[in-house]
């Protein structure tokens, strides 16, 4: 087992106060997706790779196919905020250590870190070798807000989708 540090990396699919759904059912699980440049992440993208590749012959005693990995091409992944990069995806029973960049504790309240925001992270490799199959996970151990960035998903609607009652007919007859 060995944990890696993920700095200024995107966030994504985080349930980070509470556990994740999938198809409407409780997973159990605290988890997030964490988006690495393949240029700006070289270091910690081959750290992660050399890792796994200890892990497959040492712990597991064979290659695994890209899918048992934790690590994943963005480009073979059917989401525009994943070409071009590399991502891990990572979870646990136990919710992790959420912090501020002031290392102060956040909430959900908050409203962050969120999906699209920028963060730190700690994930611990581990190899998994049991009744379900030989894979190598990413526990999610901590995650740090490190700064804002372009929110994925539904950002809502502008103030600009809506009518001045100045300029605006009355359909209604009211006025």
């Amino acid at each position: 087992m060995s944990n890696i540090k993920l700095q200024n990396v995107r966030l994504s699919f985080p349930s980070l106060f509470q556990t994740a759904e999938f198809a409407g059912d409780d997973t159990g699980k605290y988890e997030a997706t964490f988006i690495l440049d393949k240029d700006k992440h070289n270091d910690v993208i081959e750290q992660i790779n050399s890792e796994m590749e200890r892990m497959q012959k040492e712990d597991l005693k064979s290659k695994l196919k890209s899918d048992k990995l934790a690590l994943k091409n963005g480009d073979d992944m059917a989401r525009p905020e994943f070409e071009g990069k590399m991502t891990i995806k990572a979870s646990t029973k136990k919710r992790p250590l959420v912090i501020d960049r002031d290392k102060t504790p956040l909430t959900q309240d908050d409203n962050k870190p969120y999906a699209g925001s920028y963060v730190n992270a700690i994930v611990r490799l581990w190899a998994q070798d049991n009744q379900y199959g030989k894979r190598v996970n990413a526990s999610l151990e901590g995650v740090q807000f490190f700064g804002d960035g372009e929110p994925f998903g539904a950002g809502g609607i502008s103030v600009n989708e809506f009518d001045d009652f100045e300029d605006a007919d009355d359909p209604f007859g009211i006025r």
